[in-house]
């Protein structure tokens, strides 16, 4: 294959995964018209892992044995599925899905604050502390705190909240289970395995309420857990192995951009000057602190690499 057909093939497979991640704040917004969170939280967990289990068989591979490995990833399920899916489907409640998109841009930034406060980012440039502080200028931007009426308040704060859990579960995943020989298909699918059985704990709190679905919600329920959550968790994987961490960062900025859109063309949500102004901010911010002194090309998988934001 020539190497403009295999770039051509990268950045599709990129575009591809922007568009399910972005759409995952659209189909929470419409299958909570007929679940409660808890309910889009359990139900995008089970669907996951089915198909990832499916994929699994399919592919011959097997979930992982050695129970130190599940209990790393019952921790990592904790943080980077059970916990932000919940404050996600919480947060969308009161919150538009194009806030959702933007905020959630804002993991890279938590992922550099994460690694300084643990020491695993050091020597960090001058630009990049600027990065940091940019982004984090842009999501007060959205949240208005100077205006009486009209911020977008706490619903919004659980969006942040979720960004920040996937920041500390991306940090604990690169330290104990990429690169670990464990096969990317495995490694998903047992994480939303995982996960799951974390959510269903929590279906006494407002998940058992009745269920009434109209083909709206159900088709939001059903692309939300198969593809914008069993497929982009497993794709995400696959394109950092394959193509290498810059085109999985890519994602990053593409991601609240078709968040925004969908949710204007769809939804008719108000896309006004200050979201699109604190969108640009927070989004320079984050080009910011990914700037890195020149090193020689590698292909592993780190906690940074990990940092795209996800629905």
């Amino acid at each position: 294959m020539s190497g403009g057909s295999a770039q051509a093939r990268a950045w599709v497979r990129v575009g591809v995964l922007a568009l399910l991640w972005g759409s995952t704040y659209l189909w929470i917004e419409l299958a909570l018209t007929a679940l409660s969170p808890v309910q889009v939280t359990f139900s995008r967990c089970v669907l996951g892992s089915a198909s990832l289990l499916v994929l699994c068989f399919m592919t011959g591979e097997r979930l992982p044995r050695s129970l130190a490995t599940w209990g790393h990833i019952l921790v990592a399920a904790f943080f980077c599925n059970a916990l932000p899916f919940a404050m996600f489907s919480i947060g969308q409640q009161t919150v538009s899905s194009g806030v959702a998109g933007v905020l959630s841009a804002t993991t890279p930034l938590w992922s550099l604050l994460v690694g300084i406060l643990i020491g695993t980012e050091r020597g960090i440039r001058p630009s990049r502390l600027c990065g940091l502080v940019l982004g984090f200028s842009g999501t007060v931007v959205i949240f208005a705190p100077w205006q009486q009426t009209g911020g977008v308040g706490w619903g919004a704060l659980a969006i942040v909240a979720a960004a920040a859990s996937y920041a500390v579960a991306f940090s604990y995943m690169g330290h104990n289970l990429v690169g670990r020989g464990i096969p990317t298909i495995s490694l998903s699918a047992a994480q939303l395995c995982a996960a799951t059985g974390l959510t269903a704990l929590w279906l006494p709190a407002g998940g058992l309420a009745p269920v009434h679905l109209d083909a709206t919600a159900l088709i939001a329920v059903v692309v939300l857990g198969i593809f914008a959550t069993g497929i982009t968790f497993h794709l995400t994987y696959r394109i950092i192995a394959d193509e290498g961490a810059t085109n999985a960062a890519t994602v990053s900025y593409l991601l609240p951009v078709v968040a925004v859109a969908l949710g204007g063309v769809v939804l008719g949500e108000d896309v006004g000057l200050r979201m699109v102004a604190g969108m640009v901010i927070v989004l320079v911010g984050v080009g910011m602190s990914r700037r890195r002194r020149q090193r020689l090309p590698t292909e592993a998988v780190t906690p940074a690499a990990l940092a795209a934001p996800r629905g």
